[in-house]
């Protein structure tokens, strides 16, 4: 698709908002006679520096294709005024409703908008359009979820995830970044009030550990007809969000919606390190759609289009995967089927077996896991090979399989079992072993063995007492080949991804009401998957780059036994072309516990922003900490903020929260 238009920018503009406060805001409107639909763009992540090279690359095409394309900063991010109260609040949404009416209300805008963002932008776009405001007409969705207790970075299967406190505090440094005084003369009492009100997000998410009606806000699940916006969704196999697209696919009633699953992480599609592809192009194609009126193909996409990926050497590295593109017509889909296999002493039995297995892990099983959400770091993010880990789980591996068999959907984990201890967690992953013993992991999920299926009950266990639980993990696409065996993984911990039980449990599975439930897939005649196109060109940032950014991490034992995990991430120094702006960053971060004792766990962060200009500089350094004991969780964060060579600010906080059942 060739370009069309020339376009102006405009580096900043003000949004104003009923109440009288404004919203920072960067546009890209194409040149000619309008009117035009619109993209927005509406995150907290700073349009001045933050996402400006990656708003570089995605924007300038949309409005070349004639679209008038809009960046909006939050309330209290970056320099939009107000203040930052939590991820998704009633303000949040309020303002971005407020901001759409605006776009509409525009000269050269149409009054038909279209929403588009990975992660915070992906969810913010479906929550949008959960709430039906007259100028929305479609959403791009990336990376986002659809149930904000269940598929966050909060809780995963009713247990805490570490990535609660990794998150809150890289929210914290994010949130403490200056204003700019070229925008904002009073940016020195807005930044130090700023960061005064900042609420400390780690604890307030703590404060929920069920399914409450703090989480239900916010979560499209609630109800699926809701949505009227076509919805496209997107993301990677590398990527911690998998479980929305298809379950968009799948239950959303009341517009198109269509899923996208490629190879990627954490990153649209044409900047991905595993293996870019046309982003622009899917974009585009749903919102010439649905926004333009033009019959662009998007209507008759297959429901599910999915990379089915095959085994490949694990890596922690993002490095292509091996695989090929598949489409199921609708979903779900007639091609797939449930398949049952029974866990028994030697593995997996064609019928139900009596007898019992021990599942008992050390606290650090998990290290091969990788980070939770891939495509944060720089690198090394991935799942390394599973041996490590296997050995210290209890496996159920069939026999090596005669023909391939593809998986799709969401395997399920079927248990009946007694505990020893009245709070304690399992961890159920899947594995393709290859003939040569390397274990790949294929998808996991943990659960929370004191939680109903709701999450919203939560009681403690009776030693001793059986019980029974059954639970869905996380979707996958995978082609198992002739020769390599299934592995199911158990175990009572997953170090550093899920925070850990409170004491080492025992779990004793009662093998005759135990079972691994597989979604088969068996396609006599592939449709043509219409896969994403080869990445095309498009611009990038310009700035004057003083640091490249680089990574590194290292896994040690301590002398007592205690292994650690640390990494630092530079993310680089850069000076903006357009404004001159000076931005450095770098995250240290570092993860320990004993093998021995959960309740040894502890989470260190210390982030820290360097910004200048001719005579003015600002450097925040941030540091987060949270540790635990059996009945406690202990928060810790802090700030020094300097302006030159002068300590302007220093401050800590800290909080106390009962574990209950976590």
């Amino acid at each position: 698709m060739s370009d069309q238009y020339q376009i102006t920018e405009t580096e900043h503009l003000w949004i104003p908002l009923p109440d009288g406060r404004r919203l920072a805001a960067r546009m890209w409107l194409p040149e000619g006679t309008g009117p035009f639909p619109a993209i927005l763009e509406y995150l907290p992540y700073r349009k001045r520096d933050g996402t400006a090279p990656r708003d570089g690359t995605t924007h300038p095409v949309f409005a070349a294709q004639g679209y008038a394309c809009v960046r909006v900063d939050i309330a209290g991010s970056g320099d939009s005024d107000g203040r930052f109260d939590d991820e998704y609040s009633e303000q949040e949404l309020s303002d971005g409703e407020a901001v759409l009416d605006w776009i509409a209300s525009q000269h050269w805008s149409s009054g038909k908008v279209g929403m588009i963002g990975i992660s915070w932008g992906g969810f913010n776009g479906l929550q949008m359009a959960y709430r039906r405001p007259e100028a929305l007409k479609a959403v791009v969705s990336v990376a986002s979820t659809v149930d904000r207790y269940a598929d966050d970075i909060h809780y995963m299967g009713g247990c805490l995830l570490s990535d609660n406190t990794n998150w809150a505090s890289q929210m914290f440094a994010y949130m403490t970044r200056p204003l700019d005084p070229v925008l904002r003369p009073d940016w020195c009492s807005e930044w130090l009030g700023r960061i005064e009100d900042l609420p400390f997000m780690a604890a307030d998410w703590l404060r929920h550990p069920t399914r409450d009606g703090f989480w239900k806000h916010g979560s499209i699940c609630e109800d699926w007809s809701a949505i009227t916006a076509p919805v496209l969704a997107i993301t990677g196999w590398a990527d911690a969000y998998v479980n929305a697209p298809p379950a968009i696919a799948a239950k959303m009633t009341g517009a198109p919606a269509k899923a996208l699953m490629g190879p990627w992480e954490h990153r649209y599609a044409h900047i991905s390190q595993i293996e870019a592809a046309d982003f622009h192009g899917e974009v585009l194609r749903w919102f010439d759609q649905y926004l333009k009126g033009e019959e662009a193909g998007a209507d008759s996409l297959p429901d599910y289009r999915v990379f089915m990926q095959e085994f490949t050497p694990p890596s922690p590295k993002n490095v292509p995967q091996n695989g090929r593109w598949v489409a199921e017509e609708v979903w779900p889909s007639p091609s797939v089927s449930e398949v049952v296999w029974p866990l028994a002493e030697e593995g997996f039995a064609p019928d139900p077996q009596a007898g019992t297995a021990r599942v008992k892990s050390p606290a650090t099983v998990g290290q091969a896991g990788g980070y939770f959400c891939p495509g944060i770091r720089i690198d090394n993010e991935r799942p390394d090979g599973q041996t490590v880990d296997d050995a210290a789980s209890t496996c159920f591996d069939s026999t090596p399989l005669l023909a391939p068999m593809e998986l799709l959907g969401r395997p399920r984990v079927r248990l009946s079992f007694s505990v020893d201890r009245p709070v304690a967690q399992v961890v159920a992953r899947l594995c393709d072993v290859a003939p040569s013993g390397q274990s790949q992991r294929i998808t996991y999920r943990p659960r929370n063995l004191c939680h109903d299926d709701s999450h919203e009950v939560a009681t403690r266990l009776e030693p001793g007492k059986r019980y029974e639980v059954e639970f869905e993990l996380n979707e996958c696409a995978h082609r198992l080949l002739a020769g390599h065996q299934l592995r199911l993984a158990l175990s009572t911990s997953y170090w550093p991804i899920v925070w850990p039980a409170p004491e080492a449990a025992e779990i004793t599975l009662h093998l005759e009401g135990c079972a691994l439930v597989l979604p088969e897939r068996r396609v006599d005649t592939e449709i043509a998957p219409q896969a994403p196109a080869p990445a095309r060109d498009y611009p990038t940032y310009q700035a004057e780059v003083l640091e490249a950014p680089w990574g590194e991490a290292e896994t040690r034992v301590e002398a007592d036994g205690t292994q650690v995990l640390e990494s630092f991430d530079s993310y680089g120094a850069a000076r903006n072309a357009s404004h001159g702006q000076l931005v450095g960053s770098n995250v240290r971060m570092r993860y320990a516990i004993h093998p021995d004792d959960p309740a040894t766990a502890q989470f260190d962060c210390n982030w820290v922003f360097e910004f200048a200009r001719d005579d003015w500089a600002v450097r925040i350094e941030t540091d987060s900490r949270m540790t635990c004991d059996r009945e406690t969780f202990y928060l810790w964060r802090g700030i020094k903020a300097y302006e030159g060579e002068e300590l302007v600010l220093t401050r800590e906080w800290q909080e106390e929260i009962p574990r209950g059942c976590h």
